[in-house]
């Protein structure tokens, strides 16, 4: 059985920037299913891994989310103050303790029994990162710090805790339009009585 990845030659790969994060060019010499190959032209960003959480109060029904500034939305004219659900990059951790450093950084909050959900590529033609899901129950005895995010980074990190059902409504409006966030509202919103029964 041929292996599709036989169907891509990289033919040239030249480094455009190499800040923040890096863009790549690539001209690869891609095979049809016809069989009919192409010479085709990408640019990659290469973003390595992250990963993010939703931190549920089942007792309460709320979520704790973060709100910030978000550069692209910014230049799109969307409203750049975006919620989110705490996240991060790895810097070279393992997912989970990625995320449990993120979590207390960002919230305050310090996760106990931090479940691994799934995984997924967030933009897949263009960009290479790859975001690790988690779920943590908390409760209010979780929070040992105030959260905001790293001074040293120049994060500006509001706090929220939000109804789990209001959350899903912002949604539905548009206030919440973050892409992992959705995500993990809406595993919530599926898993909400399993997530309530097990605090009971």
């Amino acid at each position: 059985m041929t292996d599709e990845r036989d169907r891509v030659k990289i033919a040239r790969q030249d480094t455009l920037s190499d800040g923040w994060t890096k863009l790549s060019n690539y001209e690869l010499d891609y095979t049809d299913r016809d069989g009919v190959s192409h010479r085709i032209h990408r640019e990659i960003y290469h973003r390595g891994e992250a990963a993010a959480i939703l931190l549920y109060d089942a007792a309460r029904d709320t979520v704790v989310l973060v709100r910030q500034f978000r550069l692209p939305a910014y230049v799109i004219g969307q409203p750049a103050w975006m919620m989110e659900v705490p996240a991060g990059v790895l810097d070279e951790d393992q997912p989970e303790e990625a995320i449990r450093r993120e979590a207390m950084e960002e919230t305050g909050y310090r996760p106990r029994d931090v479940r691994f959900l799934f995984k997924a590529l967030m933009s897949p033609g263009s960009v290479t990162e790859i975001v690790h899901f988690f779920y943590a129950g908390i409760d209010a005895s979780d929070r040992l710090e105030e959260g905001g995010g790293l001074a040293e980074e120049h994060e500006d990190i509001e706090v929220m805790e939000v109804p789990l059902g209001d959350a899903l409504a912002m949604v539905g409006s548009g206030e919440i339009f973050d892409a992992k966030t959705i995500m993990l509202l809406q595993w919530a919103a599926l898993n909400r009585a399993s997530l309530t029964s097990a605090t009971g």
